[in-house]
């Protein structure tokens, strides 16, 4: 049964999600963080991290007008993100930086994301290993098989929002996804991520 929004309905909701969108600075307050979160996790270098989110939020506000409303404001911005991250993919100095900051991302945040047997430093030790397992791990797959794993496992979207993002098939999605988890598994020990 299809379900049909009443015109009103429909307005309200474009005109709370463009008046949002109006005001960048509760647009940075409200999405900054899990977005530097997943772009810090993306490329590893919190200063290139902060300048894509920075861009993301302006290239966004910009550009706020041409948004559908078709997927929420999170999963629109990630795709901007993940767009700003394949272009600074391409150029050379993304490059010079990626490799001088090939460890930017401290396994101890890692760590506290991670579920330990306990609170002893036993259990914290094995989990800051495993994060570095992963880190080591993630190094290995294919930008979009990354870029799918971290908005699944660390930012927690849903497959169609990833799809979204991503602009690709939610198929194409969960292959990605499938094959990274069996990476990541394969190369950490067999072990649950």
């Amino acid at each position: 049964m299809a379900y049909t929004l009443h015109a009103s309905v429909l307005n309200f909701v474009q005109d709370k999600t463009l008046s949002e969108l109006d005001d960048i600075d509760a647009l940075a307050r409200t999405y900054r963080p899990r977005l530097l979160r997943f772009v810090v996790a993306s490329v590893r270098d919190e200063d290139l991290a902060d300048t894509i989110v920075q861009d993301t939020l302006l290239k966004a506000y910009r550009n706020r007008a041409g948004f559908r409303g078709e997927c929420s404001v999170n999963t629109w911005l990630t795709g901007i993100a993940v767009n700003l991250i394949r272009d600074h993919a391409r150029t050379q100095k993304f490059k010079f930086w990626r490799k001088a900051h090939a460890t930017a991302v401290d396994a101890t945040d890692m760590a506290n994301h991670l579920r330990s047997s306990g609170s002893s430093p036993e259990g914290s030790l094995l989990a800051r290993e495993q994060a570095l397992q992963v880190h080591a791990a993630m190094d290995e797959l294919s930008p979009n098989q990354r870029s799918v794993f971290l908005m699944r496992f660390i930012e927690e979207m849903e497959l169609a929002e990833i799809a979204q993002a991503m602009n690709m098939p939610v198929n194409t999605v969960k292959t990605h996804l499938h094959r990274a988890v069996k990476s990541v598994r394969t190369r950490v020990g067999g072990g649950r991520v």
